[in-house]
């Protein structure tokens, strides 16, 4: 038994329950204890405390048992399990009249209500979909204007197509995305009493930078850290900063923000075709991109660890993340092994 117990009475075995009963009628029986202060010892309701009492007056000690509740003939139906089933995972409670996506025990009950006129309890509904295999977890959400019909197209057709080409001009894919850190990110989590929230000392000061990188399958990262927002400018030196000592042309795959697409970065792209050749990600669909999961390893995981109280001291600490990861091979491939990027380290067919 972990100390979950210790907030929630109800993960406290019913053995051990029934003890605990026992001793707090106890104190107040043969002790003269208040049931208040009894209540204020155990962090249990007066209310509960009272029918204990009530109990043992009637019943002795051992009424003070855990009781299993007698059993009783389903009031969910098999019918009615297929159709919680799927609702759930063909529709979102939107399509049903709630202002919400997300699907929680209450609505169902309602629905459950509107569709057979039968009325349970939440942890009714909680209890018969596990039993059908389903889980309450994190959602993985979708942007809105996302298109899948375009990222299958994506994955079946265009990004084939690029390997081929890759593969006729011996050229490196690459995939950049460009994020922002600011001196008053924090996060992560620290160890301290129970009930008391730990107090840390965090810069509030404003001020941030700018990265562009890219990342390779073979494992390898390339980064600039910018002061000023980027722009068309800012983004074709970087190219060039990617293209300096290069041997082989590079196809670089990227989202489709306005400074990519730009007249000004077309124009470089032309000049040097044999060098590079620049594509995009499907509209709204970061998560085909591994080179989101850099943003993660640095900033989740490390500076919004870190106090930072100037932009030098951010821009320092940002350089040594990124040095850090570029050292790791075996963590920048990690990031073509996740679901919706393992297409992007896949070999050609």
């Amino acid at each position: 038994m972990d100390n979950a117990w210790i907030n929630d009475y109800r993960k406290v075995p019913d053995e051990v329950m029934g003890y605990i009963r026992k001793i707090a009628v106890r104190a107040i029986e043969e002790g003269g204890a208040g049931v208040e202060l009894v209540a204020q010892i155990f962090g249990i309701a007066p209310s509960a405390i009272y029918v204990w009492v009530q109990r043992f007056r009637k019943e002795g000690y051992s009424g003070l048992d855990t009781r299993s509740a007698p059993g009783a003939s389903p009031t969910i139906t098999e019918e009615m399990d297929k159709w919680l089933r799927s609702i759930i995972l063909t529709t979102t409670p939107l399509n049903h009249g709630f202002e919400t996506s997300l699907w929680t025990c209450e609505i169902m009950r309602q629905l459950l209500y509107k569709q057979f006129r039968v009325d349970v309890q939440p942890s009714t509904i909680s209890i018969h979909l596990k039993a059908m295999g389903l889980t309450y977890q994190k959602p993985n959400y979708i942007p809105l204007g996302q298109d899948p019909k375009e990222i299958e197209q994506f994955l079946s057709d265009k990004f084939p197509r690029i390997q081929r080409l890759a593969e006729k001009l011996d050229a490196e894919i690459v995939f950049e995305d460009e994020a922002g850190v600011a001196i008053a990110d924090h996060g992560g989590k620290t160890w301290g009493n129970q009930g008391e929230t730990p107090k840390v000392i965090a810069s509030q000061k404003r001020g941030g930078i700018n990265i562009l990188s890219t990342v390779a399958p073979a494992g390898w990262l390339r980064y600039s850290l910018e002061d000023a927002t980027i722009d068309s400018s800012r983004f074709i030196a970087f190219l060039e900063q990617l293209l300096h000592g290069r041997t082989r042309p590079l196809i670089l795959i990227a989202d489709r923000a306005s400074f990519h697409r730009s007249k000004q970065v077309r124009q470089f792209v032309r000049a040097h075709r044999a060098q590079i050749r620049v594509y995009f990600f499907p509209k709204y669909s970061p998560q085909m991109n591994p080179t989101e999961h850099v943003w993660n390893a640095i900033k989740s995981q490390g500076l919004r660890k870190m106090l930072i109280n100037t932009k030098d001291e951010l821009k320092k600490k940002t350089r040594s993340q990124l040095k850090k990861l570029q050292l790791s091979k075996d963590k920048i491939k990690a990031f073509f092994k996740f679901p919706e990027t393992r297409y992007a380290g896949a070999e050609l067919n």
